[in-house]
């Protein structure tokens, strides 16, 4: 009876000290999707207003992540800026996993247009408005540079393919490549590249930055993270009565449900599954940014899909459908993930 007694004392200890972990990660993960609730009921009710989204994104977008990523880049070594193994791991991942769900789409007679940004909604995770503040709250610093790695991969790669494989339903493989051309130019355009650049060669060369410029990208850093995941709630709720206003036909369920899927457990099942092959080779993927990629896959889809679909013709209301039931299942599972990998 002892024995039984110690067994059930030592099986109690395990429990409590699991649903401490896991309460101590969703006290962690609640505040951000918490903000993103927030904004998504802002939308909804009204009280911001539809037309003053597309303000926020803008704000987000052009001044208060790139200051977010410039600072994240001076205080980053490069070698995590720029890891090997990360890039290995991540590119080969979303190229397999954009095979796949094109596959899937054509299959079921759904065309190049809207399989390419379905394949993109589910290989593009939100690392940029969610994932660097969420990952560093989790991981610490250490972890903003593989982040920020695999979102720069899927800027200037994932979104550039999808884009010329969109363009194969209305034009030759000429018209492929003005297609990729034209991804390429909107990369340049993008000012988040350019900040971890510049970032990182001002850490690179030791500039000094006057005092007053550095208090200013730190006051619009510091917006960085709760103005975006706010934006991410009211860019969905946006995306919904858009759809509703429009009276269109719901997606059919077997067009998003899978791809949804896809995106959060496929997809990290896959960055997980290649980095432990890197890292037990011995490879050039150390086991922090094995984490670190592998969480990064299990994030939400990307909102500024919507935005891309929207302008190149793509079913979006699919994409925001993709992107919803991302963000809101996501709280679980990637809740999940972490407390499986951390």
């Amino acid at each position: 009876m002892q024995t039984l007694s110690l067994g059930a004392a030592h099986h109690s200890g395990r429990a409590a000290v699991t649903m401490a972990a896991v309460l101590k990660i969703l006290t962690t993960t609640f505040p951000f999707f918490a903000l993103v609730l927030c904004g998504y009921l802002a939308a909804r009710r009204r009280m911001l207003p539809l037309e003053a989204v597309p303000g926020l994104n803008g704000f987000v977008l052009f001044f208060a992540l790139p200051c977010m990523l410039y600072r994240f880049g001076v205080n980053t070594p490069i070698a995590q800026l720029l890891d090997l193994g990360v890039l290995i791991t991540w590119s080969t991942a979303a190229l397999a996993l954009v095979s796949l769900t094109v596959a899937f789409s054509r299959r079921r007679g759904i065309g190049w247009n809207d399989a390419a940004f379905g394949a993109l909604v589910a290989v593009f995770p939100n690392s940029g408005f969610m994932g660097v503040p969420l990952l560093v709250a989790l991981l610490g610093p250490a972890a903003a540079g593989p982040v920020i790695f695999t979102m720069v991969i899927d800027m200037v790669v994932t979104t550039s393919v999808c884009i010329a494989l969109s363009r194969w339903d209305s034009a030759d493989a000429q018209g492929a490549g003005r297609a990729l051309r034209q991804a390429l130019r909107g990369v340049l355009s993008n000012p988040m590249p350019w900040a971890i650049l510049l970032g990182a060669l001002v850490s690179v060369w030791g500039l000094a930055v006057p005092a007053p410029l550095t208090q200013t990208i730190g006051l619009l850093a510091d917006a960085a993270s709760p103005v975006a995941l706010f934006t991410i709630g009211a860019v969905l709720a946006r995306a919904q009565l858009r759809g509703a206003a429009g009276h269109a036909p719901a997606p059919d369920l077997g067009d998003y449900l899978p791809l949804s899927l896809a995106k959060l457990v496929l997809h990290p099942l896959l960055v997980w599954g290649l980095g432990s092959v890197l890292v037990d080779a011995g490879g050039p993927l150390a086991q922090p940014a094995w984490v670190a990629v592998a969480l990064t896959a299990a994030l939400p889809s990307a909102s500024n899909v919507s935005l891309l679909a929207e302008r190149f013709g793509a079913d979006n209301g699919r994409i925001a459908r993709i992107i919803l039931v991302t963000t809101a299942a996501a709280f679980l599972t990637f809740s999940l993930a972490v407390a499986c990998l951390v």
